[in-house]
């Protein structure tokens, strides 16, 4: 089998996934011409992106802000910075489980130049998002895209079953890792630091 239609096969296995039952991808997860190209042949739910030179950017990452009326929120808005982007719902049990985390992390490194945005999907009532992002203290911005828009960015054979997903963006905003399991802060903590520390 070639592996355009091996990719193709792997894309309907992992749209028929649930949650924690990720696919993922080893190291032919690849950039080509420069661009992010998610490639899934391991079954992994860790995915590293190394080295840096060889990583792939992603499209645009742009929308409504989930938290302020008419405000557009965008990966734009980041420049220089390393992102950490995160995919979630509030319906979502392991985004429920990791969210302490992910702001642990983000209050511990934002001072390094790190910077995280959320983007909530299948939401389809917009104050049950925002709910959930005031009881759990989340202080950083999510756009708000319930019908999953945004996820085109990260190409036509990305898992979009699998929420949550974690991208570690590097300063040029280049795929450095990719996590599709729920987090623990030692989990993700040392990859968004090590990021932070390339020159």
């Amino acid at each position: 089998m070639n592996r355009g239609r091996f990719a193709g096969l792997l894309a309907v296995i992992c749209t028929a996934a649930v949650s924690l039952s990720a696919c993922a991808s080893g190291d032919d997860a690849v950039a080509q011409g420069g661009t992010f190209d998610f490639v899934s042949p391991g079954g992994q739910t860790e995915i590293f992106y190394d080295p840096p030179a060889d990583r792939g950017t992603i499209g645009t990452v742009s929308g409504p802000d989930l938290m302020t009326e008419g405000k557009t929120t965008s990966l734009d808005d980041f420049e220089g910075q390393v992102v950490v982007l995160n995919v979630w719902g509030q319906w979502c049990g392991p985004c429920r489980g990791e969210a302490n985390d992910l702001e642990q992390v983000y209050e511990e490194t934002k001072d390094q130049g790190v910077s995280f945005l959320g983007i909530n999907v299948r939401d389809n009532q917009q104050d049950k998002a925002q709910d959930f992002v005031i009881d759990n203290k989340v202080s950083y911005p999510s756009i708000y895209d319930p019908a999953m828009r945004t996820m085109i960015a990260l190409g036509q054979n990305y898992p979009t079953s699998v929420i949550p997903t974690t991208i570690v963006l590097d300063r040029e905003h280049r795929v450095a890792a990719v996590f599709l399991k729920e987090l623990l802060t030692e989990d993700l903590k040392p990859v968004v630091e090590r990021v932070a520390q390339e020159s």
